[in-house]
């Protein structure tokens, strides 16, 4: 899944947790993860919804502004079927140099 830039940081620190979605179909699946930047996404459920339910307090807890903000981001190519996905942000964990053995 792919994230404005602006929403980014939000996501990172765990404040944005879900997205509206416009798509012809499901692009993720529940447990796949998605790689972002230094860390990955993780879907946690994926439900179809209709307009009415894109309220201003689903766009705030999507990053936006407000419904007219989201929608002009949530569109993807000629779909026409909205999905909200909730997902959760995992951090990379640190590689730690393996251990040499003796020679």
């Amino acid at each position: 899944m792919v994230f404005t830039k602006r929403l980014r940081e939000g996501v990172r620190r765990g404040e944005i947790t879900c997205s509206v979605r416009i798509w012809t179909r499901p692009h993720v699946k529940v447990g796949a993860r998605y790689p972002m930047e230094e860390g990955e996404i993780e879907i946690d459920s994926i439900e179809p919804i209709g307009l009415p339910d894109i309220t201003g307090q689903l766009a705030r807890e999507s990053g936006f502004l407000g419904v007219i903000d989201l929608l002009k981001v949530a569109k993807h190519g000629k779909g026409e079927n909205i999905y909200l996905v909730r997902f959760h942000y995992l951090h990379s964990r640190v590689k730690r140099p393996g251990r040499r053995k003796p020679a």
